[in-house]
């Protein structure tokens, strides 16, 4: 790899200085060289987060607020191996686990990290339209507005936001492949951006907290005890309204749809907090950097404050804004009475096929819906992140009540923007990585440019998703992504026990023991996850395909370890 230039061997000995002068220069020393852990955290502060946590908060309050940050622990865990493996040996991932384990694992991990790429990059771009839409310039998508759908049915400003998005990105992104300078402009463009992520929804929160009726702090902090009961049993919040539901068979119903979204969500949420992508991102911009074993101890504290704090921030407030607005609420404008439910324009398509499918479920002979199933249904029409912002508009008004719409939207819409704009830009720049280690090619020219444009396949959005919540494409995307992440965890997991390849660098002793425990409850708990997605979306058939796909990995590996014998 490039990059053994004059600046990393400076970086390398102020990190050899610091450390002879002890820990607090040391830690003076990992602040200012940081960089790779803000790039994973531009990456997992995307559009898939910000989804996840919005229907986190709205289908689990508060209760769910443990689930992220366990998900980014387990995920700092895993990247930390992965960095301790790419600086220990100086070679680039792939082509080390190819030779010194499995072909088949290998080239998985590289086809699901480009896969992953191209599903996770629809989402945001279809938020950042969303945003553009219904936050920044209403009137220009909407009505008699210039880039408004014509009578055929043209998504025309669809298309044109996606095509401006994905040019600015471009730009930003190739210019990491333009060397070392690059390399440090790509680096401080993503901390402001993080910062200006975190800054929005620190400050949605702080107002909320002085607004009436403000946060219940106490609930917020037993959300942090982890209760993985809600993958089975509804959030506590909407029994109230189940027990007012007189027929069982209905009550039955509503209760597994709730379960079954809470499913989605928190599988969502997961793999939202580290993706395959991410897996793959940290160990080539290290070695793109010129990294080496000096850097360990640099990556894991870059990874615990870049990467780990700055999620977890950003993420909870989200979860909390979205949970004191919305959870266990009717839609401002919902109205459900004794005559039946009157919802808003924007809920009552979903609103009627939630309906619909209640009836198909139950079959002709179920009682009629109920107008406790109709609030019920009207508490779980998908929202937004326009209704999100409009929620917060009087939390930014004036003492006339005037101004917070303007305040609402700049301040949310700045913060979702952010979020997207920065994940797409890290997944073109992974996919050109991805690109380059197929071709054998270094990370830089044409070569790298070229395989950035991969994940753009997001601008195609539109196609694939023309009706409902644009947030809610991104819990689609995360019940993809974590049935791809099991295949990096267990990887890496065996590779971090490889004498082969590690040599004298192989942990030892109690550090081992810490390393291999820590790993295998975080590939245990990816594995249960993306079990639970395969199940859920391909029933037995997944389990046959994973079957297929095991035995494929083990007869690949058997054949591997007889083949010295027979030499």
């Amino acid at each position: 790899m490039p990059n053994t230039d004059e600046r990393t061997a400076a970086d390398r000995q102020l990190l050899i200085d610091a450390g002879q002068r002890g820990r607090i220069a040391t830690l003076g020393a990992y602040a200012k060289l940081s960089g790779p852990g803000w790039l994973q955290s531009a990456l997992t502060l995307g559009g898939g987060s910000l989804g996840s946590s919005l229907y986190l908060g709205i289908l689990g309050g508060t209760t769910l607020l443990w689930l992220q940050p366990f998900a980014m622990i387990l995920g700092v865990i895993m990247m930390s191996a992965i960095s301790y493996v790419a600086l220990s040996t100086g070679r680039r991932p792939f082509r080390a686990i190819n030779e010194h384990f499995n072909p088949v694992l290998g080239w998985s991990w590289l086809a699901a990290t480009l896969i992953a790429n191209m599903v996770w990059s629809l989402p945001q771009y279809s938020l950042c339209f969303a945003v553009c839409e219904q936050n920044f310039f209403p009137g220009l998508f909407t009505g008699d507005g210039p880039l408004a759908p014509g009578e055929a049915g043209s998504d025309l400003g669809k298309w044109v936001v996606s095509l401006a998005v994905l040019a600015l990105c471009t730009l930003v992104t190739w210019s990491y492949g333009s060397g070392s300078w690059g390399v440090k402009l790509y680096d401080l463009m993503l901390k402001l951006v993080v910062a200006l992520i975190v800054a929005s929804f620190v400050g949605v929160v702080v107002r909320m907290s002085f607004i009436s009726p403000g946060i219940d702090w106490a609930a917020v902090l037993r959300g942090f005890l982890p209760d993985p009961k809600q993958l089975s049993e509804p959030a506590a919040s909407f029994g109230p309204l189940l027990e007012t539901i007189a027929d069982p068979a209905a009550r039955s119903y509503w209760s597994d749809l709730i379960v079954s979204q809470q499913r989605d969500v928190m599988l969502s949420a997961g793999a939202a907090a580290v993706g395959i992508n991410m897996t793959f991102l940290l160990p080539y911009a290290l070695l793109s950097r010129g990294w080496d074993i000096t850097f360990r101890g640099l990556t894991i504290f870059d990874l615990c404050t870049g990467t780990f704090i700055p999620f977890v921030l950003a993420t909870c407030c989200i979860v909390i804004a979205s949970a004191v607005q919305f959870h266990a609420q009717l839609p401002t404008g919902f109205e459900v009475s004794g005559l039946g439910a009157q919802p808003p324009e924007h809920f009552a398509a979903e609103f009627d096929k939630m309906v619909d499918a209640r009836g198909e479920a139950l079959g002709p002979g179920a009682a009629a819906v109920s107008v406790a199933e109709q609030k019920l249904a009207g508490v779980l029409v998908r929202r937004d992140t326009f209704d999100l912002a409009q929620s917060l508009e009087s939390l930014f008004a004036d003492e006339n009540g005037e101004g917070g719409g303007f305040f609402a939207n700049v301040i949310f819409g700045a913060g979702v923007v952010g979020m997207t704009l920065s994940s797409i830009s890290l997944m073109m720049l992974i996919s050109g990585f991805v690109v380059c280690e197929v071709l054998d090619r270094p990370p830089t020219g044409w070569v790298f440019r070229l395989g950035c444009m991969v994940s753009a396949t997001g601008v195609l959005w539109p196609l694939v998703w023309s009706g409902g919540a644009k947030a809610y494409l991104t819990i689609v995307a995360g019940v993809f992504g974590s049935m791809l992440i099991p295949i990096a965890y267990v990887t890496f997991l065996v590779i971090m026990n490889q004498k082969s390849l590690l040599q004298d660098e192989l942990p030892a002793g109690w550090k081992r023991v810490a390393w291999n425990v820590l790993m295998t409850i975080a590939a245990v708990a990816a594995s249960a996850a993306g079990v639970s997605a395969v199940m859920k979306r391909m029933g037995n058939a997944g389990l046959v395909v994973v079957g297929c796909y095991l035995a494929l990995v083990i007869a690949v590996q058997l054949s591997k370890e007889r083949r010295p014998e027979s030499a």
